[in-house]
């Protein structure tokens, strides 16, 4: 009778630590932060195939998205996909593509996207594109731009379907880093 105590207090036990368990982690997993897998080549060379990636969903409750951060999306024609892409325009902004360059005017004066802290001499941004930005729209790309189906293609990105922005890189470990915003010159 005792053995049969003290597997069911074993068991009792579990189960208490199981519940405290599901009590900590399922807020942070849905409402904090998320895991995303990197699938594809367009934020190459900044983000791998298979690269493991924890994303920030918290941020954007208490200030605006920014230039330059990578952030996951629902895919503005299909909601379950998510997709990974850079933040270039924002909104109120007139964003033209032309000769391989990316301008950005806000306010009457316009300047050309200085990207060189992660996009590699050797990439191209193709397009030709001139396109004014909404109040909570936003223009977004891939880093690796021939190979990017992005703003370019499928328009703006509605704020509504921002998942959150790309917080640490867990996977590979040897990559394992932080993310920030690049630096840019203000406009």
């Amino acid at each position: 009778m005792k053995d049969i105590k003290k597997v069911f207090s074993f068991i009792w036990d579990v189960f208490k630590l199981f519940v405290v368990a599901l009590v900590i982690v399922l807020p942070i997993r849905y409402f904090l932060f998320q895991p995303f897998l990197v699938r594809g080549q367009s934020m190459e060379p900044n983000f791998e195939n298979g690269d493991y990636l924890i994303v920030d969903e918290i941020t954007y409750q208490f200030r605006q998205p920014k230039r330059g951060e990578v952030i996951i999306f629902k895919y503005p024609e299909d909601p379950s996909q998510r997709f990974i892409k850079r933040i270039i325009g924002l909104p109120g902004e007139a964003i033209e593509i032309k000769d391989g360059k990316v301008k950005i005017s806000q306010s009457g004066g316009y300047e050309v996207l200085d990207e060189k802290n992660y996009i590699p001499a050797s990439f191209y941004t193709a397009g030709d594109l001139n396109i004014v930005l909404g109040d909570d729209e936003y223009f977004v790309m891939g880093d690796n731009r021939n190979f990017s189906f992005d703003s370019r293609k499928f328009g703006v990105l509605p704020k509504a379907n921002i998942v959150g922005r790309v917080f640490i890189r867990a996977w590979p470990f040897a990559a394992f880093s932080k993310f920030e915003a690049p630096a840019y010159q203000p406009l």
